[in-house]
């Protein structure tokens, strides 16, 4: 086994927030020689690099990993260590993990009292404050695993995100593309037809527009799809959208900034440890988005798993 590292191994995405990490950077790595804090640093090259250079830093005996990015940054990471973690039998509870957030979303951290504010992440990184998040591990097609730190969905959700996504392989960095894609899919995404478990019970069976898993409770820049969702209760919420009329479905969109689709009678509020999703036929294996990413399709089996948490960073007085 390698020797514990105490350095933090810093991953840095140079493409997060428009492509203006180094302008945020690079003062921040002179905050944290200031605060006394050891770090080693290394930056992504392609996708999903951040989650292969996790799983190294894991391997080689680093047990403080941070990510510098946005969600998708952050989700990588997860994706390395807790995925390492299961194959070795480490146990989770030995990672710390934070994010210096200079993404174009940072929803995961406002789960945990953390503003967009890099110099004060790293003095919280610094006075070691750190609360234990839930790890939700997600089974898809084709036996594809993966980690969710904060948010998925499947329907208007995925769809929005792909589209999102496939705007930033293009080159588009502005704010309004998560706008422009929300418009789009308003009138462009259809629904699949699917059954829906919850702790091995069927909630909803029938045709879908939309459904969103919470161990978070932001997406979006700061709406709240799973409100009640707290990422260290041991529960993990989801919503399901029946099909609908447009007008009905667009009506519910004021709950989103008012956090309070729990209350709405068009929408499913559900609650549980085990949530499953099959397609009903075989034209609805839709995609799933964890955390902003496209990781696969339908069906799935989305879980925490029990007894495991890992160390997440947290404001200090989250929760006081």
């Amino acid at each position: 086994m390698s020797k514990i590292r105490p350095e933090w191994y810093i991953i840095v995405n140079p493409h997060a927030g428009s492509g203006k990490t180094m302008r945020y950077w690079v003062p921040a790595e002179s905050k944290l020689k200031e605060l006394g804090v050891p770090y080693y640093t290394v930056y992504t090259t392609h996708k999903h690099h951040a989650t292969e250079l996790a799983a190294l830093a894991a391997r080689m005996g680093y047990r403080r990993i941070m990510a510098v990015g946005g969600d998708g940054s952050i989700h990588e990471v997860f994706d390395g260590v807790l995925g390492w973690c299961e194959v070795s039998g480490t146990d989770p509870a030995d990672f710390y993990l934070a994010v210096a957030p200079i993404g174009s979303g940072n929803d995961w951290i406002k789960s945990f009292g953390i503003k967009r504010d890099v110099e004060k992440v790293l003095e919280y990184v610094a006075q070691g404050s750190f609360v234990q998040e839930d790890v939700v591990r997600v089974s898809l097609a084709g036996d594809k695993v993966a980690y969710m730190a904060n948010i998925g969905g499947l329907g208007f959700d995925s769809h929005v995100c792909e589209r999102v996504n496939a705007q930033k392989e293009r080159g588009m960095r502005s704010s309004r593309i998560y706008l422009n894609s929300l418009l789009y899919n308003f009138t462009h995404t259809k629904s699949f037809n699917a059954a829906f478990y919850r702790d091995g019970e069927l909630v909803y069976s029938g045709p879908i527009l939309d459904v969103a898993f919470g161990n978070g409770s932001y997406c979006g820049g700061g709406m709240q799809q799973c409100n009640l969702a707290d990422p260290t209760d041991g529960i993990l919420d989801a919503i399901i959208l029946p099909k609908m009329p447009l007008s009905s479905f667009i009506s519910e969109v004021p709950r989103l900034l008012r956090s309070t689709l729990d209350k709405s009678k068009k929408i499913l509020y559900v609650r549980g440890t085990n949530f499953k999703v099959v397609p009903l036929d075989d034209q609805s294996a839709d995609i799933m988005e964890i955390d902003g990413e496209i990781v696969g399709n339908l069906p799935i089996e989305i879980s925490i798993v029990p007894g495991k948490k890992i160390n997440v960073l947290a404001h200090p007085d989250f929760r006081k």
